[in-house]
């Protein structure tokens, strides 16, 4: 039998391709404390697919997370009102913010900022991963909560996010970050930088701070200045010195850190450095708010804007504006001062009742530019609302009477009998003495104290304000020229109640105090009007905005009949109703007035310099219905003469301290020195009934009789005729030309029709008297200016007492 072959050990068998010579045998598996240590493959391998993953998270989040726009509290900002000459009259908006240019930055204050809290801020990128590792480790042992965020992190989260402390946020703002330095450049992410952070007192962004801080622009930061605003940045309201004056050696400590970096920076030299002294900021200020002058200096500033469409009610809201009024502090001051000692420092309001009535609003104007220097709104604008400077709707009185003069004397007007309207035409002054030549019913308006005067003249009557020659003057002049004149000199075309009826010289018109100083302005400024302005200057995030009305000056009135008028006004300083005025010791020329039933007092006075209108009012501060002041201050009645001159005395003085006194250099209308007697005393003219009066006797220039817009209207109510104005063949003013008084009718008669004059044609065509036959004459010649007509009544509405 075959021997078998020996049984083969499995374990020692050696796989043929493994048995030659060379071969390799499987790496051994690894043993004991070996197995806790990973391999380098698989470290390549985890530091590969980690990379990779990172790209990945990196590439998804930066195409995920887009820029956003701005937060709110971010873009909201304050609008800031300041004086002529820079200093702050209030904000508005709750956030005080006013965003600035980087120009308009110093760089002491840029280099400021930046050694607090970027110091390579132009080299490195946006976000700097070595300082947040930094910074974590800094907060995890205790050396203080650092963000280890660049200027360009901070700025997207004051910006673009918010100042919650999530992982979210944080993740947002690394993204946003690197976007946005790839957009902007690093001079765009400073100035977003600069105006977006917070600083304590309220102030976001660097210009609000220098102002709460320091009270001036962030252009004028110097180094000292600069590098404290920059230390806020760390703690803003523990390091305000002034609130929190414990904490004064810490604030020194970052303010000192902050000038050391600018010196490490080349941005400071160590000499500067060193003889720098830590510069106290001032004390906070209270807020602004709206209360005394200032609410209603901003509504008339607001309203100024809007109505000249330089800036809307929607774009104000969104604020960011800054706004250079017209406005001077020192007179406004003094505006303050004069109604305070001459008014308010009088009332009684506890034990007389109508002290609670009383009301003062002013305004002054540069009769040269027509810029608004100074205005008075009230007492306090959270206690009155209303602003008493700008509001239209107590009646002027006899301030208005000026504007029928300078009429007169503009267009060349005569009276009724022919002669020219100039400071010494001699009118009746007679109490209650009806106009003649108006066709719309007897006017016959009361004088001060029904006192009548009889034959007086104009510079006489303007002195004693006498309403009976003011209103005749009304119709010889015409009332729609008066009114065309008045919005000439400045009055608003649309202003309540300025109609064209006699009663319109009493002024029953209720021009606010503002328009009345701008109108005044023309007259002092020789009848040239300058554009009215309020405000010098607007910007908006440092850039002008424009729009602002051209400055221009038109010849609104002739010379002569502008410097006429003041030459009449100075006599009513001196020697009229007006002497208070003299206190100011200034050449001056002015009107006071008194509305209807005494609810107001006026004076409207002007230097060469310096026109300024001042009214003190009577109002029920519950019902807001007008009042008579009949009592209050403790006097019988307060007319123009009183209070108003008195304030406008004291405020002119003090407006004009230091500045050289100008004496008015005045063209008169030819004869304005001469006496010009009526052909019969005024007195004495027979007036019959004023309804039978036609408009055609005012005399047109040169004698002539120039032709108005009415017809003459001869026909009476009670069956009078009205005379018709005289003239003679070459169409000038006859030397018999007074109006006839026109009979009255009774079943048939004809009337006599007016005396022609000397040479004179008759008219024809008479009107007829009720059941009577047609006159002989009685219209007026071709060439009678006709008056202006109105509705039926004495002269229109009644009021405008004047005075």
């Amino acid at each position: 039998m075959a021997a078998q072959p020996a049984a083969i050990d499995p374990q020692s068998a050696v796989p043929s391709a493994q048995a030659g010579s060379g071969g390799q045998g499987k790496r051994p598996r690894r043993t004991g404390w070996r197995r806790l240590f990973p391999t380098w493959r698989m470290v390549l391998g985890t530091f590969v697919v980690g990379v990779l993953l990172l790209i990945g998270l990196f590439a998804l989040g930066y195409s995920m997370v887009k820029i956003p726009p701005a937060n709110a509290l971010a873009t909201k900002q304050s609008n800031v009102y300041l004086y002529a000459d820079g200093t702050e009259i209030a904000r508005d908006g709750k956030v005080n913010r006013e965003s600035v240019g980087l120009a308009q930055i110093s760089k002491d204050a840029q280099h400021a900022v930046l050694a607090a809290e970027d110091r390579d801020f132009y080299t490195e990128s946006a976000v700097d991963p070595k300082a947040m590792v930094r910074a974590g480790w800094n907060t995890a042992t205790g050396k203080g909560k650092q963000s280890g965020s660049t200027i360009t992190q901070q700025y997207v989260k004051n910006y673009y996010l918010g100042q919650e402390q999530t992982v979210t946020r944080k993740v947002k703002e690394f993204f946003i970050s690197i976007k946005l330095d790839r957009e902007k450049s690093k001079n765009d992410i400073l100035e977003g930088y600069l105006n977006t952070s917070f600083f304590g007192r309220n102030a976001y962004g660097i210009q609000a701070a220098a102002r709460a801080y320091y009270g001036v622009d962030a252009m004028s930061l110097d180094p000292a200045k600069g590098a404290y605003l920059a230390a806020l940045l760390n703690a803003p309201s523990e390091y305000d010195v002034v609130a929190h004056p414990e904490n004064k050696g810490a604030a020194e400590a970052r303010w000192n850190y902050v000038l050391d970096g600018m010196v490490k920076k080349g941005w400071l030299s160590s000499s500067q450095r060193a003889g720098m002294k830590f510069p106290m900021p001032k004390e906070a200020n209270a807020s602004t708010g709206l209360s005394g002058q200032r609410g209603y200096l901003l509504d008339a500033i607001k309203d100024y804007l809007q109505e000249n469409k330089i800036v809307d009610a929607d774009q104000l809201a969104a604020g960011g504006y800054r706004i250079t009024t017209t406005l001077q502090k020192s007179k406004q001051d003094a505006f303050v001062n004069a109604v305070n000692d001459q008014v308010m420092s009088k009332l009684d309001k506890k034990n007389r009742k109508v002290d609670n009535y009383v009301r003062a609003g002013g305004a002054a104007v540069d009769p040269r530019t027509g810029k608004i220097l100074a205005m008075y709104g009230g007492i306090d604008y959270v206690k009155q609302y209303t602003n008493n400077a700008t509001r239209g709707d107590f009646q002027v009185g006899s301030t208005f009477k000026p504007f029928v003069f300078t009429s007169a004397v503009e267009n060349n007007s005569r009276t009724q009998d022919g002669r020219p309207i100039t400071p010494n035409t001699i009118y009746d002054g007679t109490n209650k003495r009806p106009v003649q030549g108006w066709s719309g019913g007897v006017y016959a308006p009361e004088n001060e104290d029904s006192h009548s005067y009889g034959d007086i003249t104009v510079r006489d009557a303007t002195d004693k304000s006498v309403n009976a020659v003011y209103a005749q003057m009304a119709v010889d002049v015409g009332p729609a020229r008066i009114k065309q004149t008045a919005v000439d000199l400045g009055i608003p075309s649309g202003t309540k109640d300025l109609n064209p009826y006699p009663s319109i010289a009493l002024g029953t018109a209720t021009a606010s105090v503002l328009d009345m100083a701008e109108a005044y302005a023309t007259l002092a400024n020789h009848g040239e009007r300058s554009t009215y302005t309020l405000v010098d200057k607007i910007t908006k995030d440092g850039d002008d905005v424009g729009g602002l009305p051209e400055q221009k000056t038109e010849q609104a009135v002739s010379r002569e009949a502008a410097d006429t008028t003041t030459s009449v006004l100075q006599s009513v300083v001196q020697n009229g109703t007006a002497t208070s005025a003299l206190a100011a010791g200034r050449p001056a020329a002015g009107k006071t007035g008194t509305a209807e039933e005494d609810t107001a007092a006026w004076f409207a006075g002007y230097t060469p310099d310096l026109a300024t209108v001042v009214s003190v009012m009577g109002q029920d501060p519950v019902t807001a219905a007008h009042k008579p002041l009949y009592g209050a201050m403790g006097l019988d009645r307060i007319n123009g003469g009183g209070a108003p001159a008195q304030i406008w005395a004291q405020f002119t003085k003090e407006a004009l301290q230091g500045k050289p006194t100008k004496d008015f250099d005045l063209q008169l209308q030819a004869g304005a020195d001469q006496t010009l007697e009526p052909s019969t005393s005024p007195s004495d003219q027979p007036t019959g009934t004023t309804g039978t009066q036609d408009n055609g006797g005012t005399t047109g220039d040169q004698g002539t009789q120039g032709q108005d817009q009415g017809q003459a209207q001869g026909q009476s109510d009670g069956g009078t005729t009205s005379s018709g104005g005289p003239t003679d063949p070459g169409g000038t003013t006859g030397t018999g030309g007074a109006p006839g008084t026109g009979g009255t009718g009774t079943g048939g008669g004809t009337d006599t029709g007016g005396a022609t004059g000397a040479g004179g044609t008759t008219g024809t065509g008479g009107t007829t008297g009720a059941g009577g036959t047609t006159g002989d004459a009685g219209t007026t010649g071709t060439g009678g200016t006709t008056g202006d007509g109105g509705p039926t009544g004495p002269g229109g509405p009644a009021g405008g007492v004047g005075f």
